[in-house]
């Protein structure tokens, strides 16, 4: 009797073997005459491991991993071989729905395990690889009247927690953090142009806007992240400044009370103030007699991150980070956020992981319908190029 693992084994093995020597649109029609189509399949060893699988107790809870773990297979081999251009259509073929009449039971079943596949978590994120492979979407002149998920090329900072899934593999974590890293160079470096041309052009703009904002909103967003805040200092030195300051505070209590200083410096929003206050209150008051450490800063930060922005998948509510960006501004929103990842950088993944939760959430709806949100998305981009990008010298 054949195990499970050398079923797997068969497939896997086969699915390589054959996108190493056959063109890409010789094995695209292969991969879906397999696994979309399920029906007179050249190789009978291989067609029958399949469908031992898709007829097994575990398939229905498992099934998603393996077609994962195949498609990644072709990816990892194509990105490697300078033909991801593919890749995106390989993804495509999900969309496009079986032609052919399904032979046996077993096809039906397998339609099925595929269609589940379509709305499994690892299939929303190789979509959104796709998307970020393929950016001819981004040509699109009328970008409103389309969905908010075809905007991820332009957010790298959201790729690792977009695309990558549990299940992942070091392979598929080492392709998509290459790929991330490509396209933040791109747009340090697009963004860089942009800033030095439009000063030494002050009357007019020769290099290409690199943002969904306009060039107004643009400089406004560059001038404020990258200019002298209070008139004096950069949001960089205010952290500075402050986290040094802060290592001579007394108590947890009294740290959190010029927490709230630091923060709320230049916000006029006495509502919003006086909620922050409150939070800041009761955020691990069982330590407000202790002495400020790494751990206490890491923790608090991150409980500020929930309480500014989104929680977690489960708990999506983000009434306070949608009333900022309204009553103050996306730009000095952001700003806020920069002013707790400038005090405490082991929080920057999670301020990206909590925008990936507001990137999916939206996904469907129209870019028209989420403008705070695109803009935000934005201004995070521009914030994190000028502070931790590859060029991040222009800060001045």
């Amino acid at each position: 009797m054949t195990s499970t693992e050398q079923l797997l084994g068969l497939l896997y093995t086969h699915v390589q073997s054959c996108v190493e020597v056959e063109s890409p649109s010789t094995f695209i029609a292969r991969f879906r005459d397999l696994f979309i189509e399920g029906a007179q399949y050249p190789d009978p060893k291989v067609w029958q491991a399949l469908h031992t699988i898709v007829k097994s107790d575990f398939a229905q809870r498992e099934f998603k991993f393996i077609l994962n773990r195949c498609c990644y297979i072709i990816i990892n081999r194509w990105q490697k071989r300078h033909l991801k251009g593919f890749i995106p259509k390989l993804i495509e073929q999900f969309e496009i729905k079986p032609m052919k009449i399904p032979p046996a039971r077993t096809t039906l079943r397998l339609r099925e395990l595929v269609q589940r596949f379509t709305q499994s978590d690892q299939y929303r994120a190789l979509r959104h690889l796709g998307q970020v492979i393929d950016q001819d979407t981004q040509a699109q002149k009328n970008l409103q009247a389309q969905p908010l998920r075809i905007l991820i090329p332009r957010y790298p900072y959201l790729y690792e927690h977009c695309i990558l899934t549990n299940d992942c593999t070091n392979e598929q974590r080492q392709t998509v953090r290459s790929i991330k890293v490509q396209q933040q160079q791109q747009f340090d470096k697009n963004l860089s142009r942009y800033i030095i041309y439009g000063k030494l052009q002050k009357n007019s703009r020769s290099v290409k806007n690199p943002t969904l904002l306009s060039d107004r909103r643009l400089d406004l967003a560059v001038n404020h992240f990258q200019g002298k805040v209070d008139g004096y200092n950069t949001y960089r030195d205010l952290a500075e400044q402050f986290r040094t300051y802060s290592h001579w505070t007394p108590c947890y209590r009294t740290f959190k009370k010029e927490l709230y200083e630091y923060l709320t410096y230049s916000i006029d929003l006495k509502s919003f103030n006086d909620k922050l206050y409150k939070q800041l209150q009761h955020i691990l008051e069982h330590n407000d007699a202790q002495k400020l450490n790494e751990v206490l800063l890491l923790k608090t930060s991150k409980k500020l991150l929930d309480f500014l922005v989104v929680q977690s998948i489960e708990q999506p509510n983000h009434y306070n980070f949608v009333n900022l960006t309204a009553n103050l501004g996306t730009t000095p929103t952001i700003g806020l956020l920069l002013k707790i990842v400038l005090l405490c950088r082991n929080v920057k993944q999670d301020l990206e992981k909590r925008f990936s939760i507001l990137f999916n959430h939206y996904q469907d709806h129209l870019n028209s319908q989420v403008k705070w949100l695109v803009e935000s998305l934005e201004n995070l981009n521009i914030a994190f190029s000028i502070y931790f990008g590859s060029r991040n010298s222009l800060i001045l």
